[in-house]
């Protein structure tokens, strides 16, 4: 089993610790900082043993290296990124398991966001920690990867069973919740949605993380081969790669 506690940093970021409740054995996902994640380890009178990191951008590694020279812990990414992840240890594959603990994560290649981004997945757990791929009613912009490539990798995701709890690494749920019934004014739940997340924010509450199911049902990156959600929206029914990259498109000027 495991416990996990979010750090909201910087402007919008989380910062996940992962802790194995028999071995506590402890990692930390995407450090942008280190301050607050000692704060918390001191305070639970815990260590760090490893560094997961999604991908290279420094709001997800800032902290590496002042870290692992703190706790001597081992940086964990992807192999074929390992040149742009700071003092990296652990370079693994998509397919790899990684345990933390007791428990077992999977990588999986999610590129598109930026090439070499990667999610662990817990399966047992019922929970991925996906950096910045899918967020709660959206997805990250393409810096670097193609519409195929985040096509291909949402649907990774979208293949996970609907219980699976995201953890993304920001908080953009509202910006993306409105851009959503932008596109789909008439849709009830969103409204209904945007109501509960006003409501959370207002308290300083997290929106994440969020259900898989509900974002298959509302999050436009998901629904990009959904036909009656592209005839709602007024997209002509074109292959899933090009009616992501329009929605990523309008996405990107809203």
């Amino acid at each position: 089993m495991l416990k996990i506690k979010q750090l909201p940093v910087l402007n919008d970021n989380y910062i996940y610790l992962i802790v194995d409740k028999k071995t506590q054995i402890t990692a930390c996902v995407d450090p942008a900082l280190a301050e607050p994640v000692i704060e918390y380890l001191n305070k639970e009178n815990l260590s760090l043993n490893f560094i997961l990191n999604t991908h290279h951008h420094f709001d997800h590694v800032g902290a590496n290296l002042e870290l692992k020279k703190k706790y001597g812990c081992k940086i964990v990414g992807n192999k074929k990124d390992s040149n742009r992840i700071p003092g990296i240890d652990i370079k693994l594959n998509e397919n790899d398991f990684f345990a933390i603990g007791q428990s077992k994560c999977k990588v999986i290649d999610v590129s598109g966001h930026t090439k070499g981004h990667i999610a662990f997945y817990f399966k047992e757990e019922d929970l991925i920690f996906c950096g910045d791929t899918l967020f709660s009613l959206g997805c990250g912009r393409l810096f670097e990867g193609t519409p195929a490539q985040m096509v291909k990798s949402l649907l990774k995701i979208r293949s996970l069973p609907n219980n699976t709890k995201i953890y993304c690494a920001h908080e953009y749920t509202l910006n993306n919740a409105n851009f959503a019934l932008s596109l789909d004014p008439k849709n009830l739940k969103l409204k209904e949605k945007i109501v509960e997340i006003k409501k959370k924010r207002s308290k300083n509450i997290p929106t994440v993380p969020c259900y898989l199911g509900e974002e298959k049902n509302l999050n436009p990156f998901l629904m990009f081969d959904n036909k009656k959600y592209l005839m709602r929206i007024g997209l002509q029914n074109s292959t899933k790669e090009e009616n992501f990259r329009i929605i990523r498109g309008m996405k990107d000027d809203f």
